[in-house]
């Protein structure tokens, strides 16, 4: 394909498609026309990336297109229905469909941190490569580091800080799964570690039921919502070096969608869990009563997740955004 003859063919209906797409009222003739260009500016795009890619006219025919389909279609405005569809379906579904990456990867970490813990406890040695005697008795003692953490602090102040550290760490999963998953990795592996070294530190001590007493309440939920993300993170990375029998560059875009989509609902999930911290683990309920609380509510999510994403799912929800809101993709040449 010849690109300087195919524009100048072509440039005439380009220029008035942007003329009608940029109008804000046209008669019954005109809205003819824009309907016909529209169709054959998809069709030029398409062309062009399947016989002579190039990004400048690529990029000058999608633009077009896309302000023509807005022009066709008309545009909607965001609405409570857009809210609860998105908590109804869309979230749940992608919980559900990312199951198998999020899963094994919450089972594994339990398990690294436990044998974090272990090691600890039976290797002395061990712990005083982390800190002096000292140190370590300052953060397992009655009234140490680890116990006033979560008192030493105004519960609403806490709780904003605890969630906006939480939603920090599960954006960053999600983000850094484009780069093939691999900063992904690394956070997982901080998560783990300080998670055995708590533990191992006060089981050491003698005071493994206070600090589970402090950590299940909120601590099942919060790390739920990060193992979410860190799978969600590792599917997108696995998207870009796999990505199946859809281009790549097709691939990466609606996991993408899917995957940033989820962050709004695990912002969510982490603010019920940074209540819980800053209200319900420093609060004067028995130990029992306060895990409880936490076991209800990991079980509650794991039924939205689980059961309403099964449900969700089975209709075809992806966790994208709705097709009539997608970009409209254009046939290419395998």
């Amino acid at each position: 394909m010849d690109l300087d003859v195919f524009v100048a063919t072509h440039q005439t209906e380009w220029h008035r498609l942007e003329v009608l797409s940029s109008r804000r009222r046209l008669d019954g003739e005109e809205a003819d026309e824009l309907v016909t260009l529209y169709q054959r500016a998809t069709s030029h795009l398409a062309q062009v990336q399947a016989a002579a890619p190039d990004p400048t006219l690529e990029g000058r025919l999608t633009t077009l297109v896309a302000r023509a389909r807005s022009a066709v279609t008309g545009s909607r405005q965001a609405s409570w229905r857009d809210v609860g569809r998105y908590y109804a379906v869309s979230f749940p579904a992608a919980l559900y469909r990312s199951r198998r990456w999020w899963i094994p990867i919450a089972v594994l970490s339990i398990l690294g941190s436990a044998l974090i813990a272990w090691w600890l406890v039976a290797h002395p040695e061990a712990r005083t490569t982390l800190a002096t005697p000292d140190q370590l008795r300052e953060l397992t003692r009655p009234g140490g580091q680890y116990e006033t953490y979560y008192t030493d602090r105004p519960a609403s102040s806490f709780a904003a800080q605890v969630w906006t550290n939480n939603a920090w760490v599960a954006a960053e999963c999600l983000v850094f799964g484009v780069f093939l998953g691999l900063p992904v990795l690394w956070v997982l592996l901080t998560n783990v570690l300080n998670l055995g070294v708590g533990i191992g530190l006060m089981a050491a001590a003698g005071r493994l039921d206070l600090f589970l007493g402090l950590l299940l309440p909120h601590g099942l939920l919060e790390l739920t919502a990060v193992f979410v993300a860190a799978g969600l993170g590792l599917r997108l990375g696995w998207t870009v070096v796999a990505p199946g029998p859809r281009l790549r560059r097709t691939a990466i875009a609606e996991e993408g969608r899917a995957t940033i989509g989820m962050a709004i609902g695990l912002a969510t999930v982490l603010f019920v869990s940074g209540i819980l911290e800053a209200f319900v683990t420093p609060s004067g309920l028995p130990t029992w009563a306060r895990i409880s609380i936490g076991v209800v509510a990991e079980l509650l999510f794991l039924l939205y997740a689980l059961v309403l994403g099964r449900r969700a799912a089975a209709t075809g929800a992806s966790g994208d955004v709705a097709e009539s809101d997608r970009a409209e993709l254009a046939p290419v040449a395998a």
